[in-house]
């Protein structure tokens, strides 16, 4: 029976930053429980989605570039059309820039609060409505420990600033919708093995800091992001919202 609870049949799911990484796993996993997927991402239609596809998985796909603020409300609006409801919402498009508070770019700055934190607000105010009038839904926010700790060496206040106002506008929406049986967590990954991570588990200076300051000593795997974006999706967690679930290693233990 408890195995039951993580099964996602008949629910619609839209997964934001898709095309690889954490969003591909997560949509991976979602596929597997049962969920009929949303995909998007800035790119042209990947060949993930097709591969997700062959799989036998039901996936829409849509592009959208998160950084237009226009992008997050239309493409509520277009899954909603495609797909007829919206039961699950992954907020997992994000970007990262490094460098000294000092000379960052403007440019850099607004970028980053533009896809980490403004289209993560808007998609979360665009599916608040859809989700309300069908009786309830699950928004699952990816945050990092970067939003919890300062990282070192590399310096990069814009992003973690980004990272924790998702956390608290995480732990807000949850507040405030939970009567209305919207459930809004959050997962926190630590240096997870994927293209915006490896250059750094790589580098010479930065990769020994990083494990050596993770208790297991290793860069976390997409699939152990995506069991715990399985978990807070699925009714598993009914009685889990306003959470951020670390997922690091030990990384924040220290």
């Amino acid at each position: 029976m408890i195995l039951e609870k993580f099964r996602l049949d008949g629910q619609v799911a839209l997964v934001t930053g898709a095309s690889r990484g954490i969003g591909l796993g997560i949509a991976q996993a979602l596929g597997e429980a049962g969920a009929r997927l949303v995909l998007s991402s800035k790119t042209p239609r990947p060949e993930a989605t097709e591969n997700l596809l062959r799989q036998g998985f039901e996936v829409d796909y849509i592009a959208a570039d998160m950084e237009d603020p226009e992008s997050p409300a239309r493409l509520i609006e277009e899954a909603l059309v495609l797909a007829g409801k919206l039961d699950i919402l992954v907020n997992n498009a994000g970007i990262s820039h490094h460098g000294d508070t000092e000379s960052f770019p403007e440019q850099n700055y607004r970028r980053v609060m533009s896809i980490n934190l403004d289209s993560v607000f808007f998609a979360c105010q665009a599916a608040l409505g859809p989700m309300r009038r069908q009786g309830g839904g699950v928004i699952l926010n990816i945050g990092s420990i970067s939003g919890l700790i300062s990282n070192v060496p590399q310096r990069q206040a814009a992003y973690n600033a980004s990272k924790a106002a998702v956390h608290m506008l995480t732990k807000s929406l949850a507040s405030d919708y939970a009567a209305e049986n919207i459930r809004v967590n959050a997962i926190a990954p630590g240096y997870i093995e994927t293209d915006m991570t490896l250059g750094g588990l790589r580098d010479p200076e930065w990769g020994p800091i990083w494990r050596n300051m993770t208790p297991m000593g290793r860069g976390g795997l997409v699939e152990e992001v995506a069991a715990g974006a399985l978990y807070l999706c699925s009714p598993a967690s009914s009685y889990v919202t306003g959470e951020v679930l670390v997922i690091d290693g030990g990384y924040t233990a220290r």
